[in-house]
């Protein structure tokens, strides 16, 4: 049990005081890159799934009976 409450001190202990927490503009910053990267790779994914949908579709119809 002893060991158990020394590993949860140890981990506020280092929480509280060792870990570099961001400041509120680099948080700001940090989610804004990130929100524009997720849009940025939504629609590269959205033309890739619009090409290879068209694609199917042309070569679906050559085969078509």
């Amino acid at each position: 049990m002893e060991k158990l409450i020394n590993y949860f001190k140890s981990t506020t202990e280092e929480l509280m005081t060792k870990v570099s927490w961001p400041t509120w503009d680099e948080l700001q910053s940090s989610t804004l890159i990130v929100m524009v990267a997720s849009i940025i790779f939504a629609i590269i994914i959205y033309l890739i799934d619009l090409v290879s949908s068209f694609g199917l579709g042309v070569f679906y119809k050559l085969f078509e009976g």
